[in-house]
């Protein structure tokens, strides 16, 4: 690398702090090891260099290679990984979430008629906030997880609202709640004419985005009431440590059934699929769930961090 591509290297690092996770010149200082004055530079070499507009078009070197080598060992049509080094947890989750924006752009932007599959979680959420919107009235967004609750309120897991909302296009709810009471009551919500046709449009889906959630008793299925305290230790004890729309996937990247799978109302999901299914999440406390799922197979399309697309990498030479 020359010495004017380690320069621009370093402002686009300095851009994606300054303009995506909001830090000041003194933090991003901090982080880079250099003064305040040499931060400020960088920022404006950034900007005087076009590499800012509504996004960061300079890719940073080590996270294009680490994406490739990502895409690569697990097969991924489609891979992005964000610098991570010195940040929080907020502000990682809004890279993420940025990145994640520009890939789903890709898709979206197509004119043909598009079936678009959305999935539920935090991450997925902020992704598509970030999303600028795009007129495409001609696309459909369906959703693969119910977003009922028990008391019949819709949840903050509605996810795919949003995404139509974004491109004009057509919504298909899946009519039922992400766990029935009871099996008799899942075999009501799942022969429902509507239900059964809304989860034919999802296998027919064009892409599919989704989240990856980790389980333990900090997780959204946990805090948000979905599944008990009781449920996740056996849960854990059975080797789950990761959940993609309600199913289980245990570290060896293979489903693991429990009781909860008779209750269960979302789509089904298959391992290496023929189309893209793209999943947006990183952090530390989310990496053995995205391994879980690279090594399962069950995403073909990944944004992540730099930290989380390293450890990744190094357990595989491990």
């Amino acid at each position: 690398m020359s010495k004017i591509d380690r320069k621009l290297d370093q402002a686009a690092r300095a851009a994606w702090m300054y303009y995506v996770a909001g830090k000041t010149q003194h933090e991003i200082a901090d982080v880079l090891g250099v003064s305040r004055q040499a931060a400020q530079r960088l920022v404006a070499l950034a900007s005087e260099n076009g590499l800012v507009r509504v996004n960061i078009t300079h890719p940073v070197a080590d996270c294009t290679a680490l994406s490739q080598r990502l895409a690569q060992r697990f097969q991924l049509s489609a891979c992005m990984v964000v610098p991570s080094a010195g940040m929080d947890g907020p502000s990682l989750n809004r890279m993420i979430a940025v990145a994640g924006a520009e890939v789903m752009t890709q898709f979206i932007e197509a004119p043909e008629p598009q079936v678009i599959a959305v999935g539920s979680g935090r991450a997925l959420r902020a992704t598509i906030n970030e999303l600028a919107g795009i007129d495409r009235p001609q696309h459909s967004c369906v959703s693969l997880i119910g977003a009922i609750a028990s008391d019949g309120s819709c949840t903050r897991y509605d996810v795919p609202l949003w995404m139509a909302e974004k491109t004009q296009g057509k919504y298909f709810i899946l009519p039922a709640p992400l766990y029935a009471d009871n099996l008799s009551d899942k075999e009501l919500w799942c022969n429902h004419r509507i239900y059964r046709m809304v989860t034919e449009k999802a296998a027919q889906a064009d892409v599919t985005f989704i989240g990856i959630g980790q389980v333990n008793n900090h997780c959204p299925l946990h805090t948000d009431g979905f599944i008990t305290s009781e449920e996740v230790i056996r849960l854990n004890a059975a080797g789950v440590v990761a959940e993609i729309v309600g199913h289980f996937i245990g570290a060896d990247g293979r489903r693991v059934t429990s009781d909860l799978d008779d209750r269960l109302t979302s789509v089904k999901i298959s391992s290496r699929p023929a189309k893209p299914v793209i999943a947006f999440a990183g952090g530390e406390e989310k990496f053995l769930a995205i391994q879980a799922v690279l090594n399962g197979g069950w995403i073909n399309g990944l944004v992540t961090d730099e930290e989380t697309a390293t450890r990744l990498m190094a357990a595989e030479r491990g």
